[in-house]
């Protein structure tokens, strides 16, 4: 013999179900909230304003003709393979994380040859976005790509 469903089964079953809802919204809002990196910029509209001045940097970037493979050697650091550029090259590098709180990790590079650059520092162990920038002169040029 079954008991008969109540008005208090009911009300236990809507509790259940919607407090399982509102932990999960609860738990996936904090967790958001707490790996959110910041904004990119502060107010789009003023960046958007700056656009044809960027579109004309890459533009010249371009017509420099640099080429740069980026490699890690097997004991982690950044090689940089330059091919296009002048000689007395400066390289400089950012590292930060894909996801989550953005920390950036300055790099140096030391020349090993006619356009071979390594990172004086090893990339630690993960995911990264490198952010590279080569000055000769006047000239720079930047790349943002990500590394493992």
């Amino acid at each position: 013999m079954s008991k008969p469903f109540t008005g208090w089964h009911m009300l236990a079953m809507m509790v259940a179900f919607f407090g399982t809802i509102m932990a999960v919204n609860f738990t996936m809002a904090r967790i958001a909230v707490g790996s959110f990196g910041g904004v990119v910029v502060e107010n789009s509209y003023v960046a958007s304003q700056h656009f044809n001045e960027w579109l004309a940097e890459s533009r010249s970037q371009e017509a420099l003709g640099w080429q740069v493979e980026k490699s890690l050697t097997p004991d982690r650091h950044l090689a940089l393979d330059i091919s296009g550029a002048p000689e007395g090259l400066e390289a400089s590098a950012v590292l930060r994380p894909p996801l989550g709180k953005v920390e950036f990790v300055p790099m140096a590079f030391a020349r090993t040859g006619p356009g071979q650059y390594v990172s004086t520092e090893p990339v630690a162990a993960g995911r990264w976005i490198v952010r590279l920038e080569l000055v000769a002169g006047e000239a720079t040029w930047r790349s943002e790509a990500e590394v493992q």
